[in-house]
């Protein structure tokens, strides 16, 4: 800063310098010429008062001796007379002092003095002609003596004046203005290092601190020497004011990081740009949490959570599983990229899952394997675990492809962490909603469908088969002899011995298919999408086998069998409507517990007519 006030001040007295200088050698030169006018006419003046005096005198052959006289006078280079025609006309000369040159011709015509500047870099002079016109006064009339009118040009006084000196006068003066404008600028650089240079220093102050303060460095200023008054109060403002920022950003810092959970140690960092950061990833989690909050399905908020680690977090891979360790099941509820490398052992046993078991977060470790079962050795990973219910959690497993990912994965783990703490009681509350509806749709003896269950469901199902014109196979199931077992064994063993039917059940049919407890000891098995009806008669005779062979535990070592008759009904071959369809099962079903029980009948329409209602 100082080095340019110095630097523009010093142009401008320059500047200023030489416009005066001009100035001065302009004006000096225009006194000059006016000058050597003035004494021009006065010396124009004193040859026509003696030619007038000579003419009186009728000495006349004396002009030249008094015309040489005054061309001796200092300064004037030259002096010559000139004579109008009608003079010379009158005296018969007629090339008596003619004029010499385009100036002295002007003025004879015109009657009004002329003059021309000449300059060079050796000399300098005035070219001047005044005329002499007729006229009577002073006591002296040129009409009597000359031939003319009142006002007519009689000749003309020629001059050529050395006004050489006046260009001495001015590089003399511009000599001095140029000493003075030396002493000027040494006087201004000398004054300016002592008075300036305090302010200087506080502007670079104000100016590097200022800088460091916009990335959160607040440093105070110590007022330089040589300062006093307003710019010592304002220098102290200046530090009050930083101490104050300081101790604010410091507590604000402070508090959004104990706020998200976690503190920067790393010391070269701008807590302005990190809270701002924090601000911005804390309104963006408020508005995540009250997304999911109106979603309404688990679904919904696993795809939000889904979006945030793929848009807000860039993380490419990764794979959402639900592990229940009541039930011993783990099912993957969201995958996306190529991402799930564990074993199939962890698949079918997810009570080995370190996360889940150990309910904490666990990533790749150099040199030794945290997880055993995590199988590509050129990946690394990082599992979340989230608690959402009892017994209940959610794993995000996280695949990267570099330790230096992985790091990166670190640091954003407290942020991720916070979404998923978030959607924790959303997906707690869905899974309670969910538990109601399903409590309200199960056999609370065997935990298979009721009927409920399937008046709700087919509903879907059946628009669905004929949408896509897929099969249904309906098998209508009833326990042969079933009230013996409760009068001979009592209810307990009736229930186990149901509880060990719908086993069987879940375990022979497949995951798309469906199995219900229709009431007491009957139960519809839901084929869908069974290819044909030879399918549908399979599985059912599975069924019949697996029952038939089955040995139930009663007492005291005691073991008991037990068989099912079968009816089979196919959707919609043999009805438009499910209701049709479950009747004629139902028909079936009649029919093989009247021909022998313990098999498998089809339906036909014959069945019908032979049916027996009183």
């Amino acid at each position: 800063m100082k080095k340019n006030i110095v630097l523009i001040t010093t142009v401008m007295i320059l500047i200023l310098s030489i416009i005066i200088t001009f100035l001065s050698l302009y004006n000096l030169r225009a006194s000059g010429i006016k000058s050597a006018i003035h004494n021009a006419q006065s010396i124009s003046e004193v040859v026509k008062s003696g030619l007038t005096s000579h003419m009186i005198n009728n000495n006349m052959h004396q002009v030249d001796t008094f015309i040489q006289s005054v061309s001796n006078m200092k300064n004037v280079d030259k002096l010559w007379l000139v004579r109008s025609e009608n003079v010379n006309n009158q005296f018969n000369k007629e090339s008596y002092n003619t004029p010499r040159d385009s100036l002295d011709e002007i003025v004879l015509q015109t009657g009004k003095m002329r003059y021309e500047v000449s300059e060079s870099i050796t000399k300098s002079s005035v070219r001047v002609t005044i005329p002499y016109n007729a006229l009577a006064e002073k006591g002296i009339d040129c009409l009597k003596c000359h031939n003319v009118k009142s006002g007519d040009t009689l000749g003309a006084v020629s001059l050529e004046l050395d006004i050489s000196i006046l260009k001495e006068i001015g590089i003399e003066s511009l000599y001095i203005i140029m000493l003075i404008i030396l002493i000027t600028i040494i006087m201004f650089l000398i004054l300016s290092k002592k008075f300036l240079t305090p302010y200087s220093l506080l502007f670079s102050l104000f100016k590097t601190n200022m800088k460091e303060a916009s990335v959160g460095d607040f440093k105070k200023i110590d007022t330089p020497i040589g300062l006093s008054g307003e710019m010592v109060e304002l220098t102290n403002d200046y530090n009050s004011l930083m101490s104050t920022f300081k101790d604010t950003t410091e507590d604000i810092d402070k508090k959004l990081q104990g706020f998200v959970g976690y503190h920067v140690s790393n010391k070269v960092r701008n807590p302005l740009k990190d809270s701002k950061d924090i601000i911005s990833k804390l309104s963006n989690l408020y508005q995540f949490k009250k997304q999911v909050e109106k979603d309404d399905t688990k679904e919904e908020i696993y795809k939000r959570l889904s979006e945030v680690l793929l848009y807000r977090f860039n993380i490419e891979n990764f794979t959402f599983i639900e592990i229940n360790m009541l039930q011993h099941k783990m099912k993957k509820v969201v995958e996306h990229g190529d991402s799930f490398y564990c074993k199939e052992t962890l698949c079918n046993s997810p009570e080995l899952c370190r996360s889940a078991r150990t309910k904490s977060d666990v990533y790749s470790i150099n040199h030794h394997n945290t997880c055993q079962y995590f199988e590509k050795e050129d990946k690394f990973y990082y599992c979340f675990n989230v608690n959402i219910a009892k017994s209940l959690y959610l794993i995000i497993h996280c695949v990267v492809n570099s330790d230096k990912e992985l790091e990166k994965l670190k640091e954003k783990s407290i942020f991720i962490k916070s979404y998923l703490k978030e959607a924790t009681p959303a997906l707690e509350v869905k899974l309670l909603l969910n538990a109601l509806k399903e409590s309200a749709f199960r056999d609370g003896l065997t935990g298979l469908y009721n009927r409920k269950f399937l008046d709700e469901h087919s509903k879907k199902l059946i628009p669905q088969a004929m949408r896509e014109e897929f099969n249904i196979g309906v098998l209508m199931l009833d326990m042969d002899h079933f009230k013996a077992v409760n009068d001979e064994y009592g209810h307990d063993i009736g229930d186990k011995v149901l509880k060990e039917l719908a086993r069987i059940l879940d375990e022979t049919v497949r995951e798309s298919d469906l199995v219900i407890r229709y009431g007491g000891e009957e139960f519809i098995v839901l084929l869908v999408g069974v290819n044909t009806e030879e399918d549908a008669m399979h599985v059912a005779k599975k069924i019949g086998t697996r029952v038939r062979e089955n040995e139930i535990d009663v007492y005291a070592g005691a073991k008991l069998k037990k068989t099912v008759s079968l009816g089979l009904s196919m959707f919609p071959q043999d009805g438009k409507s499910l209701d049709i369809v479950l009747k004629n099962a139902d028909i079936a079903l009649y029919e093989a517990k009247s021909s022998g029980r313990d098999k498998v009948v089809r339906f036909n329409e014959e069945q019908v007519s032979s049916i027996d209602l009183f």
